[in-house]
């Protein structure tokens, strides 16, 4: 008679495991101030409460109220007014410049020439519609009865729209506001100026250099006596020394004190 097999007890299955993830020693870690890290936001212990890292400083856009929703959504309403507003210009040249040089400032009367030729070429001058030498291009393109456009930052110290702006539109945030003052330009005009004014020339440099802007745009700058320190600088620090740019990137600024040059240099290349 065959033997019956016995019956022999299945493995038991194999319990599930989880990956394990280690966590992360962030003893070291920088504090993260953007939204959307992908650790929870560190927390400072602030007279006992705990203030979440976004809420810890006010934001480098400037805003301090409001739900971070809300600021993205005004943000974006920004960009498409300030879109919305440019499109319906042509021929812009932008021109920069310090906002505390009073009317009698030789480079005030410049930047006044400089745009009323330009407008008489049919060129649409745009500033950040301040005053200084904002209200001076705005000014020569009034005086030529040309195309005198502004577009004005709010600021904690009010800034209006200089007399002159004949098209104009407010931004609350620095960042929508620069980016529509150089979006659309056929050239860029800087006089000499402040961080302001000097963060929009690196910026601008920073686009031809990368690709992201045609290389034939123009940048002139005006103002030897002003400009040729930096130029130095550049020169001996950042290529002699340092290489951390090439020589020809030097060839992205124009530089002169000859407002014919400086039109004809526009003239002929946009």
């Amino acid at each position: 008679m065959p033997s019956k097999k016995s019956k022999q007890a299945a493995p038991p299955a194999p319990t599930p495991r989880r990956a394990r993830i280690p966590k992360s020693n962030t003893d070291n870690a920088p504090v993260f101030e953007t939204f959307g890290d992908i650790r929870g936001p560190r927390v400072k212990k602030k007279r006992g409460k705990g203030v979440p890292a976004i809420q810890q400083k006010k934001m480098a856009f400037g805003d301090s109220d409001g739900s971070v929703s809300w600021r993205v959504l005004r943000i974006m309403s920004e960009y498409v007014d300030g879109f919305e507003f440019l499109s319906k210009l042509e021929r812009i040249v932008t021109i920069f410049g310090s906002a505390r040089f009073s009317p009698d400032n030789p480079y005030y009367h410049k930047a006044r020439a400089l745009a009323h030729r330009l407008s008489q070429e049919g060129y649409t001058i745009l500033t950040g519609g301040g005053p200084g030498i904002m209200e001076a291009a705005n000014r020569g393109a009034f005086d030529a009865d040309g195309k005198s456009v502004g577009l004005n930052i709010e600021l904690p110290l009010e800034q209006e729209f200089n007399p002159y702006v004949k098209q104009g539109i407010g931004f609350h945030y620095f960042m929508s506001r620069k980016f529509m003052l150089d979006y659309s330009a056929l050239a860029y005009v800087f006089f000499p100026g402040g961080f302001g004014t000097l963060d929009e020339l690196f910026t601008i440099s920073t686009l031809i250099q990368t690709g992201k802007a045609d290389r034939d745009i123009p940048i002139v700058l005006i103002g030897r006596e002003f400009w040729t320190p930096l130029f130095d600088w550049v020169q001996a620090a950042h290529i002699a020394k340092w290489h951390t740019i090439s020589p020809d990137d030097m060839k992205i600024w124009r530089l002169t004190d000859d407002l014919d040059q400086a039109v004809k240099w526009i003239c002929e290349e946009c």
